[in-house]
């Protein structure tokens, strides 16, 4: 079995930063792509960024210039690099990854349980 855990949210003021980590651990070959999700209350879940294997990234429009997404191979881990943020950064994250168990199995896309991040005015 595979888990992602996810660490790092909470509650910060507009304009401050976060870094959100996300360390998949189990039965795992190798890891493809990696990636953090949002959804806002009352929303649907939204794309905040991935990154390959090749260390390609990519955002959504409204996050670019203020988040980064970075991984850690060895560590299986990925982060989420947040600066400036605003109210509207407020949602529970979720951080995904492609995860091949052994060398002869299938891709299997995993999600995190979620984190809280709550930006106030």
């Amino acid at each position: 079995q595979v888990q992602l855990v996810e660490s790092g949210g909470g509650l910060v003021q507009a304009g401050g930063s976060l870094r959100l980590s996300c360390a998949a651990s189990g039965s795992i070959f190798s890891i493809n792509v990696m990636g953090w999700y949002r959804q806002a209350p009352g929303q649907d879940r939204e794309l905040v960024a991935t990154i390959t294997g090749a260390s390609t990234t990519n955002y959504a429009d409204s996050m670019k210039g203020r988040f980064t997404i970075s991984r850690d191979n060895a560590k299986k881990t990925v982060y989420l690099q947040m600066n400036s943020l605003k109210p509207e950064d407020t949602a529970v994250y979720y951080c995904t990854m492609t995860i091949r168990g052994s060398v002869s199995a299938a891709t299997n896309k995993y999600w995190g349980q979620g984190i809280q991040v709550t930006v106030s005015s």
